[in-house]
């Protein structure tokens, strides 16, 4: 079953787009929630599944990639980070592992490495 959106594609690449134009500087937080957002979207379509969980609080959380899918608590493969971090990697800025290696991802679990989905 693929990803429902809820962010509309040009809104979001436009909020992605914005956000890289200003590095992570000086943008709205609205600016930054839908990017944040609609990367989350563009993840669980590009990598459809279940088996890790994608946090990046306060904006947003999805399940994508294939695998065991868990049912009760927290799953077995959970990736966590910040807003800049997660757009930082989405757009290419920070590689997944410089950013794992710096203590700015939190992940846990045998699937929960994204470097070959990222950036998007």
């Amino acid at each position: 079953m693929a990803a429902r959106r809820r962010i509309p594609v040009a809104d979001g690449r436009a909020a992605l787009a914005e956000w890289s134009a200003a590095a992570g500087g000086a943008v709205p937080r609205t600016t930054t929630a839908t990017a944040v957002r609609y990367s989350l979207e563009e993840l669980a379509a590009r990598a459809p599944g279940n088996s890790v969980e994608v946090r990046v609080p306060p904006f947003g959380v999805t399940q994508c990639v294939a695998g065991p899918r868990h049912t009760r608590g927290t799953p077995p493969n959970v990736i966590e980070t910040d807003a800049a971090t997660w757009l930082s990697m989405v757009t290419g800025a920070l590689p997944w592992a410089d950013a794992v290696a710096q203590g700015k991802v939190a992940a846990s679990g045998l699937r929960a490495d994204l470097s070959a989905l990222l950036p998007l």
